[in-house]
């Protein structure tokens, strides 16, 4: 009896150990503060980025994809947990070792890197996954951040709020070459750390998660970079200076950066395009970094069997919207870039449909073939493989702030704010944002049909989650 048991045993080992060899390996790359200028995104502004393009090629690009918030923060906080902001509570900024304490649903909350952990997947990080690395220790082997803040030369070059009265705040907006080599770049340095991961011999499936810095401020890379993009082929993005007539009082208050340039300001200190420069720079050196790293598998021994997913955390304003900012519930500051490389990719698929970070988690889990999660508030999207056009009937929200939300669907893209207020706007004939259709009558079913998608429940803010960006918030 004994014995059998036994034979029992070793069985369901062996059973195991094969599944788990037979799981594919997951390669997650995030970026940070990229926006939709990414080429095959076709932004208002393109910017060459050979190595994201040939990644969407070979895989499923969603390009109606959307963060959950436009902050690193409670972003990445979402993503890694799976819950939306309005279940965790986590809305504004908050430390990586307090996401687990913000709220009950938190608590019983499991970060993706644990959950793999726990169906046998080797987890290895490097980078900026949480907004502090992984100060939340969920991996276990983590390569380093490199340069938190961003390397920075000794002195200010272009900008700097303290010294300008008409600013309130810090940042570490600022643009301009530095330093002399790549070598001496974070994101080189991130790039290095997974290449090696790559080139060593693993026993179980992985899970590497890489996480790169730029394009996040300071808008500092060596100068071949800035080369790469001339000013005098440097195109702004459309702008409108009477955008603000038809905007709620609270919309400007939630999206205020009073430490941040004006697109006006840019205009009077003849620096517009020296901004779209820089960030078209570190964009184009974040790409070369991806391409290290997906060169890299693509000579491993894990080609073959290796899940690749890319996104970034958020978008970003370089103009549009009189700011140079994330922080808001616009387009340009929600949408983002989100690739999914399956096994057996045809690849060449683009889909239109809206959904959100928040659906990395159980995508994951669907392809890796590991039990469900029902915890979490996002949806597999891996129906979209097969079938990138297939009609999805749920609309992709974000959140800034308790009771400040977004519901984007295919065509309309309402906001209300926590006053009742709310913008709409028709993305098929006003792209930019400019014509707010809420209050027109014609367009009141619309409203009420996107309405109903928003929450009804709403965690109250965590006492882990703030921010003191603006005085809106300051409040809070």
């Amino acid at each position: 009896m004994k014995l059998l048991f036994s034979h029992t045993v070793l069985l369901l080992f062996v059973l195991q150990f094969s599944l788990a060899q037979e799981r594919p390996n997951v390669l997650f790359i995030a970026i940070d503060d990229l926006n939709d200028y990414v080429n095959c995104m076709n932004g208002t502004v393109s910017i060459p980025t050979p190595n994201i393009d040939k990644l969407a090629k070979s895989g499923l690009l969603f390009n109606n994809a959307h963060s959950q918030a436009p902050l690193c923060g409670p972003s990445r906080a979402s993503v890694m947990t799976g819950l939306y902001p309005s279940t965790s509570g986590n809305y504004l900024q908050v430390h990586d070792e307090n996401i687990k304490k913000s709220s009950k649903a938190t608590k019983n909350a499991i970060f993706i890197p644990d959950y793999f952990e726990k169906n046998g997947y080797k987890t290895m990080a490097v980078g900026k996954i949480y907004h502090g690395g992984d100060a939340a220790q969920t991996f276990q082997e983590y390569g380093g951040y490199f340069n938190l803040d961003g390397l920075r030369p000794p002195e200010r070059m272009n900008y700097d709020p303290t010294k300008l009265p008409q600013k309130k705040g810090t940042t570490y907006t600022d643009w301009g070459a530095y330093p002399e080599n790549d070598s001496l770049m974070g994101d080189y340095k991130i790039a290095q750390w997974a290449v090696d991961k790559l080139q060593q011999k693993h026993d179980q499936p992985f899970f590497l998660a890489v996480g790169f810095n730029k394009p996040h401020v300071p808008w500092h890379v060596p100068q071949k970079w800035f080369d790469m993009f001339p000013l005098e082929d440097i195109e702004t993005p459309p702008y409108n200076k009477d955008d603000f007539d038809d905007i709620p009082l609270m919309a400007q208050k939630v999206a205020e950066v009073p430490m941040m340039p004006t697109t006006e300001e840019l205009i009077e200190w003849k620096q517009w395009k020296e901004v779209i420069q820089a960030y078209s720079a570190t964009v184009a050196f974040a790409d070369a970094q991806v391409g290290k790293v997906l060169d890299a598998l693509e000579k491993s021994n894990y080609k073959n069997n290796t899940i690749i997913v890319l996104w970034s955390d958020h978008g970003y304003d370089l103009g549009e919207k009189n700011r140079v900012a994330k922080h808001a519930l616009w387009e340009r500051d929600t949408r983002s870039i989100l690739i999914f490389k399956e096994i057996e990719a045809k690849g060449g698929k683009i889909c239109s449909s809206p959904v959100g970070l928040i659906d990395i988690y159980p995508t994951l889990v669907d392809m890796c073939k590991l039990p469900a999660l029902e915890q979490l508030d996002g949806r597999s999207l891996t129906r979209f493989i097969e079938e990138p056009n297939l009609t999805w009937e749920h609309p992709a929200l974000s959140f800034y702030g308790k009771k400040n939300v977004v519901v984007r669907g295919d065509r309309y893209r309402l906001t209300q704010y926590e006053d009742g207020s709310l913008e709409l706007y028709d993305m098929k004939k006003d792209p930019n944002e400019w014509y707010n259709l809420a209050e027109k009558v014609k367009y009141d079913n619309v409203v009420k049909r996107l309405l109903k998608h928003i929450p009804l429940n709403w965690a109250p803010n965590s006492a882990f989650s703030s921010y003191d960006i603006n005085d809106y918030f300051r409040g809070k």
